[in-house]
């Protein structure tokens, strides 16, 4: 509760979302961005690196979670060659009437180390 503090928002793969959401809200949580790279069940685990994660019903219930808590919702789907650039179009699809954004961004390595075998060049 910060003078002039608009947005509180937070960055999550929304594992264990569905859990912390009314604790978060209260805190004051308005904003959040779903980091979603895939809608294929196999490619999500391996993203998690958790067996057994039921994507379609996570994704359903993040989705569910931000409209009914009324917070601001976007979805990052970072765009990468050789995995999930087949899927943009099924994103577009999997959103095009749902309140929130979609945001497909840059894949960047977390060692700094890129690969350009998987960034997927921008489109002229």
């Amino acid at each position: 509760k910060l003078e002039g503090l608009k947005t509180i928002a937070v960055t999550t793969n929304g594992i264990n979302l569905s859990r912390l959401l009314p604790r978060l809200k209260e805190a004051g949580l308005n904003a959040i961005n779903i980091s979603l790279d895939t809608l294929v069940p196999a490619k999500f685990e391996f993203i998690v690196r958790r067996k057994g994660t039921n994507l379609s019903s996570k994704a359903t219930v993040l989705i569910l979670a931000g409209i009914l808590c009324l917070l601001y919702l976007q979805v990052n789907c970072v765009v990468m060659r050789g995995f999930n650039e087949d899927e943009v179009l099924d994103f577009v699809d999997f959103t095009k009437d749902l309140p929130l954004d979609v945001r497909f961004i840059e894949y960047m390595p977390f060692d700094g180390k890129y690969s350009c075998s998987e960034i997927l060049p921008g489109q002229k």
